[in-house]
Parts: structure tokens; sequence; C-alpha cells
């Protein structure tokens, strides 16, 4: 679906596309290139996977899925949100056998993306409002604090004698004592080149893509500790505060990677296929890479200047066989990235070959160049996901959530505390739960939480009265989701919500985001009987319970 900006054409697709757009798409896909190298080599190590599984995944998501996905100018490749959910699969699968727990988990994927293509043909797309908003933010910042964790470590030059998360976390301390200078140097640079580049005003050096920068310093002070040979030095030896003074260096501080393009390229091990651990990571992984795939994609609409429109469902489906093709031959699973995605509308895309040449450059890149590839410090790849990890559960997202109201705070901190003691899958259910909880303790008449009663009809020619009753929260307005997304274009919709007994926070986000996007799209959307409710905030997207009485009739 697509609709043109006033005066705007809307750049055409396929081939027309490609002769009409084809300098602005291989400029883009050139410098998205440069921001996806170095995050899918550390996503991909972060994940306990070779770093060639990133740049696989990349140029499958590039090359292969960019040609019939559903969306216009989305990037697909690895992303952060996934590493806990790949790393866990390793750990529980391989069992302290690294090698075998790839393989392992390439199984799993490729049967959870098979699943992903499944749900994409039955146009389960809509199923990603299923899950609270709160839920979904807390499961991402879950996932932050834990790349964080384990990142710093790495950062530092230091492997920390840990097994579980919680001594992982217990270990940052003594692993800033027992840190190695010259790569935490390294790590220390590329951090404040990371956080400082945001801040820049110069318009001129913001198009430098930080990340690039951060492995072009990694290059060259990779090369001036001499990283590629192990040797032994001095730092600082009269100091009398250090523990100790001397350090070695060498080229396990390094990107380890094939000298051959196809010597990356693993396949997978189907011997667990009948076990619970490989089934509970098939969830994992099909949860998690669908919901984030179709969350970003959604999120990268709203930046689209020409207003299209992905189809979420036929995107879904693509981005799953393109994962089932990464799991068969060494890859990590994709999905539709927002950070890359962004960056890609930015440097001026129009159409999806942009993700097409992005791909192309990466293979281009890997198979000429994979001495260079081998220079990058990984200090540098774990400060770059120390950053996006940070991002993932910066103090904003608690203060953002707490805007909306304590209610939702607490939920999206149980849904942290979830993930982190136990695992994702297990968190997000936690969270749920929470969720259902409040929703019990505002004395929803249950009768009414399987089955949102509502009524849209059309009034007169090009108005329609979408009419909302009983409660209306995550768990029971798939239907009406659904009923919404048949509407026409460019008309009148008003939004009565007078009669419902309460609207949660996702459903009250929902109602928001879809009146914002139809209205982009020419159309008019109106929302009456809001006076009649209290607020659990003065956040315009906080939930809502209706009043009685004389407090409806004086809110009036």
């Amino acid at each position: 679906m697509s609709n043109s900006t006033l005066g705007t054409p809307v750049p055409r697709t396929g081939l027309a596309g490609l002769r009409e757009n084809w300098r602005s798409d291989v400029m883009s896909g050139f410098l998205v290139f440069l921001i996806a190298l170095p995050l899918c080599l550390g996503i991909a190590m972060a994940s306990g996977f070779p770093p060639m599984a990133g740049i696989i995944s990349a140029i499958i998501g590039g090359l292969l899925v960019s040609r019939f996905n559903g969306s216009f100018v989305t990037i697909n490749g690895p992303a952060a949100g996934l590493i806990v959910v790949i790393l866990d699969s390793v750990q529980e699968l391989g069992q302290g056998n690294s090698m075998a727990g790839y393989r392992y988990t390439l199984a799993a994927i490729v049967v959870a993306s098979l699943l992903q293509t499944l749900m994409g043909f039955l146009k389960a797309g809509k199923l990603s409002a299923f899950f609270p908003s709160s839920v979904v933010h807390g499961m991402l910042a879950a996932i932050g604090i834990i790349i964080m964790s384990k990142q710093i470590h790495t950062l530092l030059g230091v492997k920390p004698d840990a097994e579980t998360l919680f001594q992982t976390i217990g270990a940052i301390p003594r692993s800033f004592v027992d840190l190695n200078p010259e790569v935490a140097i390294i790590g220390f640079i590329s951090l404040a080149l990371m956080v400082g580049w945001g801040f820049l005003k110069n318009g001129y050096l913001r198009m430098i893509p930080a990340p690039l920068l951060v492995v072009l310093t990694g290059l060259a002070l990779g090369q001036y500790f001499d990283l590629e040979h192990e040797h032994v030095y001095l730092f600082l030896p009269n100091d009398p505060v250090l523990p100790h003074h001397e350090f070695t260096i060498g080229p396990r501080f390094l990107v380890a990677i094939p000298e051959h393009f196809l010597s990356g390229f693993a396949f997978p091990d189907f011997d667990l296929i009948g076990t619970f651990a490989f089934w509970q990571q098939v969830v994992a992984i099909c949860l998690v890479g669908s919901l984030e795939s179709l969350i970003s994609a959604a999120a990268v609409d709203k930046l689209d200047p020409h207003k299209r429109y992905s189809d979420l469902n036929r995107d879904l489906t693509a981005v799953g066989l393109g994962n089932t093709l990464a799991g068969l031959v060494g890859g990590l699973p994709m999905i539709a990235e927002i950070v890359r995605s962004s960056a890609n509308i930015n440097n001026g895309a129009k159409t999806g070959w942009s993700n097409f040449f992005h791909g192309a450059f990466l293979l281009i890149f890997v198979a000429l160049f994979p001495h260079l590839i081998h220079e990058i410090p990984l200090a540098s790849l774990a400060a770059l996901l120390v950053y996006t990890g940070f991002r993932l559960a910066s103090p904003k997202e608690f203060m953002k959530t707490l805007a909306i109201g304590y209610e939702q705070l607490i939920v999206f901190v149980i849904t942290i505390i979830g993930v982190i003691a136990t695992d994702l899958l297990v968190g997000v259910a936690i969270g749920m739960a929470t969720e259902f909880l409040v929703h019990l303790l505002r004395s929803v008449d249950w009768k009414q939480v399987l089955r949102l009663y509502f009524k849209v009809e059309e009034i007169e020619p090009g108005e329609f009265h979408i009419r909302v009753d009983g409660a209306a929260f995550f768990a029971n307005f798939l239907s009406l989701k659904s009923e919404l997304a048949a509407l026409p274009e460019r008309k009148k919709l008003v939004f009565d919500l007078s009669e419902a007994e309460t609207i949660d926070h996702t459903v009250m986000e929902f109602i928001h985001h879809y009146c914002e996007d139809y209205e982009r799209r020419g159309g008019s959307c109106r929302i009456q009987g809001l006076h009649r409710h209290t607020a659990t905030s003065d956040h315009p997207l906080a939930a809502r319970r209706r009043v009685h009485g004389r407090l409806a009739s004086s809110a009036q």
C-alpha cells in the first residue's frame, strides 16, 4: 500500500524503480554497508556465532529478501535484539561445546524460520499487537542490560570466570581491576566516539557514520599496539597502585575470520529436533524475531517521506524464507533492522534496491578484503554493542514508561527482572501475567476479557463510526485491529469510546498511531468519549477507566 506526498511522485518498484533511482539507492546502499559491516560482525560474535554468520545474514537479506519482501526502504540483517536468544540457544544446546551448539542452533533457526514463513502466509502479522507495549519494551530493555553486561568484559580485554548471567554481572568490577590497558584504551576511545558523535553540531562531520569511525580508529590503534603479533608489554611499571604491570596482547583480541569466503559457511545439525530444549529455542527465536521485525517494519514506515506502508504479512514471509536459507548455510536470523533502515532513509534511499546494494557491497568486501576485517579489534565491536545495549535500556526508557503510568512501569520492570532472572520466554510470560493482574486489580469484568465488543458502521457516505464497549485491552482487541485494517482510505472516522469500561495503554497507543497513520494517508479521525474516563496519569496514552454517575456528568 502506498500514497504519494503532495507534489512528489511515489518511486516505482522493480526494474523500473532501479532505472529511475539507481544513483540514490547505490549511494545509500554503500553508506548503509559501512554501518552494517561492524554491526554484523559484533552481533555475530556476541551471539556465540562465527563473525561471518552476521555477514552471511545481511548478504541474504540484501540480495534475496529485498527482492520479494513487503517493505520499501527497510534494511534486513542481524539485530542486537536477537543476541540473547541466539547465545542462550548455543549454550543450552551445545552444553559446553560451542561448535556443536552453533550447528544445533542453525537447525533451530531453520525450523523457527519455517514457522515464521507459515505465520506470514496465515497473515499472522497482526499478532504482534497481542503483546502489551510495556512487556515488549521491558523485554528489549532486559536484552540491552544483558548485552552490556557481557560485552563490557570484551571491551576491557578480560574473560570473566562466570557461568551464569548474574555471575557475569557480578564480575564487572573485577574486570575493571584486571583490565588489559591497551585493549581497554581501544574500547573506551571507541565508546567515547559512539557517545560523542551524536552531540556534534557540524552537519558534514555527522554524515560520517559513527560505527565506521569506530572501526577506522580501532584499526589504527590495533596497528599502533601491534595486536597482530602476540607479545608481553609493561604498563606503568613504577605505579604502586596497579595490582600488576605485565600484560599480554595478540591476535586473540582481533576478529577471527576465514581467509576464503566459502570457508565461512556451515550447516545445521538436526540431531536434537526431538528434544524439548530444541523446541524451546525454536519458539524463542520465532517469537522474538517475528516481534522485532514487525515492530521495526511498522516504525520504519513512519519515517518514509513518501508515506508508503509495508505489507507486514508479506514482509514476515520474506524474512522467514531468508532466515531459512541463512540457517541452512551458517547465518544468523535477520529482521527488518530499524537503525540501519533509518540511516537508509536519511541517506536518500528511494526503493528496496538500496537494501540490495547494501548486501552486494558486503559480499564484495568480504570476498576481496577478509584480511582487513581480521584487523578489526574486538574491543571496538564490543563498544558498538555496549552503546546499543545502553540505548535499549537507557534511563529515558524508564522515564517514558513512568510518564504513561505507575502500573506500566511495574509491568516494564517486572518483565526486565523476569527475563534476566529466568529466560526470555518465561520473562515475557511473567510480564503478560503482571499486565493481566493489573487489569484484575482494576476490577475488570472478566466476562469481557476474552472478547471485545465493538461495532463499525458507515453512518453516512464517507463517514465511519467505530463504537467500543466493555473492556478494551491487549488480549482482546485483535478483531478490532483486523476490522480497521479493512476500512477504505481517505474517509472520516469517529472512534466512540464513551461506553468502554476500561482501555489499557496498548489499545490507547494503537488507536493513537492508527489515527496518525490514517490522517497521513489523507483521511480524518476523531476520538470522542474520553471525557467520561479517568486516566492513570496525565500522559495522553495512559490507561483509562470509565467513571459513572455524577463524576461522569461533572466531567462533561
